[in-house]
């Protein structure tokens, strides 16, 4: 009897265990600190071959957390003494927390022979982190890298904020020579470098201060890490190099379905095309054609659309300008691409650019400009000469006779005094006076050097002062007034002598730089990184390379030479300060 109660348990067991669905999510703990990775084990159990999954495992809402990854394995194996067939589903994902407190996890579904089956929510928590990731031993000084928005499209811009840490508020000030994060896979675009007030009520007990604000462009997409920010922290008996955090992004990748055209322009833009030459097209002479794109997004690093090549013009190389600024979206402003054009044949003519489309990570779709189409209508030589008024024939003709021919020798023999045969004694007596009068003229002005250097002698000498004053003395004396420079350029630039202009801007640099003692432009901007400032500096070297792209250009455009007169009086305005 006892035999057959064993042998009907048995049963009863093999058949409840028989056709059994399992799921199951497990943390890797419930106490987080706001750095650290949440781990969810998710496991779905299926004990019988009839089970057949229709759907597959449905995530809860997850918008708390940033999916850092994810990745899922499957295994299956017969139980012998069953004779069932086993088969197990493992998920595993990694999230970063948004928020701090406790967080609700919701259930995980899943569909199995038309019955819906989910795990029990369960709940979190989440502490404040540790801001400080690198620090300099000596010092106490932290630095703390802060990126809100950590999801973004590939080529879409996210605000990064640089801040220091210190319990000692003079450790502020030793923080310079900040270094941006430089990395193939990402772009990197200065807002400022202008610190905040210091906010004593910082993380820890610890006063803070916003050192700098820059945009991070990633330019491919997955999990994309942005490298430290390195600073030095200056004192009188050392100097230290302290680093950041380091911050991941998920980089989405940009939806299917875009233009074949399509490039890496990312954001919101506007392409036109114009003839900036004012005088009529002429065939086989060049002309300016200038390509302007314009918006917000990843304006400086997206690929600008070009002029096509056409066998009715000959196009080069174009020059391109730029007057951009940061924005909560990306840069934004406008890009000058001007292009050199020299029309093949007289009629009309179409400059074409290439199609263009760009996606807008605001309505998550592209946006197909085509392609830009200036017509024009280029004249021959004979067509332009007919085509001019009276007045402008003469005022060619009188130039050219200027210009090709010699101005005549004007006859000096009507200069000539006419030789008198009688003696004139009023002459005679005129001149001995006037060499009377140099006479005493000579001896009064030795008398008088004699008396100054007599009354220089009992001058007390004064006390020569530091090396400091001195040098201040004789920068103070050497300084130059760049305001004269600044008018003076102006004039310039709307007479349209540009090579004045440039050789004008040089000789203000070289007044600049002796004014400093500095010989180089290179020295130059290694003394203003000290005395004006890292962003000054590479304001210096930026505008440096500006004037010998313009200088030497063939084709030289009011636009570009406006925008470079501006950028001389605002930077060597702070020079000279």
């Amino acid at each position: 009897m006892q035999q057959k109660l064993i042998y009907i348990l048995v049963i009863l067991t093999s058949v409840i265990s028989y056709g059994q669905v399992n799921i199951s999510v497990t943390p890797d703990k419930t106490d987080y600190n706001s750095k650290d990775i949440v781990n969810l084990t998710i496991v779905l159990e299926l004990n019988g071959s009839e089970y057949n999954q229709q759907t597959p495992l449905r995530l809860p809402d997850l918008s708390k957390f940033t999916m850092v990854g994810s990745g899922s394995v499957s295994s299956g194996y017969m139980d012998p003494e069953t004779n069932t067939v086993i088969t197990q589903y493992v998920t595993r994902v990694a999230l970063e927390p948004k928020q701090k407190g406790k967080v609700r996890i919701g259930s995980v579904l899943v569909t199995i022979n038309n019955k819906i089956y989910k795990t029990e929510p369960f709940e979190i928590f989440v502490r404040e982190g540790d801001k400080r990731s690198v620090a300099s031993a000596s010092n106490d000084v932290y630095l703390n890298m802060e990126i809100d928005d950590k999801e973004v499209y590939q080529d879409q811009p996210t605000i990064a904020v640089l801040k220091v840490y210190s319990k000692n508020i003079d450790n502020f000030r030793k923080v310079k020579n900040i270094r941006l994060p430089n990395q193939d896979n990402l772009n990197v675009h200065p807002i400022n470098f202008k610190r905040s007030e210091i906010d004593p009520s910082g993380y820890g007990n610890m006063a803070s201060q916003i050192l700098a604000m820059f945009l991070v462009f990633p330019n491919e997409a997955g999990y994309v890490e942005v490298p430290s920010v390195s600073a030095s922290v200056n004192t009188y008996a050392n100097k230290n190099k302290i680093l950041s955090n380091k911050v991941k992004l998920n980089v989405k990748k940009l939806p299917e379905g875009s233009p074949e055209y399509f490039t890496n322009a990312v954001g919101n833009f506007n392409v036109s095309v114009y003839n900036a030459s004012k005088d009529k097209i002429e065939a086989k002479k060049p002309m300016n054609v200038v390509v302007k794109i314009s918006g917000e997004g990843n304006l400086t690093d997206m690929n600008l659309p070009k002029i096509v090549e056409s066998p009715d013009y000959e196009v080069f190389a174009p020059k391109i300008t730029s007057k951009v600024v940061p924005g909560l979206s990306g840069i934004k402003g406008e890009i000058l691409a001007n292009y050199v054009v020299i029309p093949r044949k007289a009629g009309p003519i179409s400059i074409k650019t290439e199609q263009f489309a760009f996606f807008n990570p605001n309505s998550k779709e592209y946006v197909d400009l085509g392609q830009k189409i200036l017509a024009l209508n280029a004249f021959s030589h004979e067509q332009i000469l007919e085509s001019r008024s009276t007045v402008e024939k003469v005022n060619e003709y009188t130039n050219s006779l200027l210009e090709t021919v010699n101005t005549p020798v004007l006859k000096t023999t009507t200069f000539k005094v006419k030789e008198k045969s009688k003696f004139h004694w009023n002459i005679l007596l005129t001149n001995i006076a006037i060499l009377l009068a140099l006479l005493i003229g000579y001896i009064s002005f030795k008398t008088w050097q004699k008396k100054r250097k007599l009354i220089k002698e009992t001058v007390p000498v004064k006390p020569l002062g530091s090396v400091a004053e001195t040098e201040k003395e004789i920068r103070e004396r050497l300084k130059t007034d760049v305001n004269d420079y600044f008018s003076y350029l102006e004039n310039l630039k709307d007479s349209g002598d540009y090579k004045k202009f440039f050789e004008t801007v040089d000789e203000l640099d070289t007044e600049v730089r002796k004014e400093y003692f500095q010989g180089s432009s290179k020295d130059f901007g290694k003394f203003l990184e000290s005395y004006k400032g890292i962003a000054v500096a590479e304001e210096y070297r930026t505008l440096s390379q500006k004037i010998q792209i313009e200088k030497y250009s063939p084709v030289k455009s009011s636009e570009g030479i406006d925008e470079l007169l501006v950028a001389v009086v605002n930077l060597y305005s702070k020079i000279s300060k």
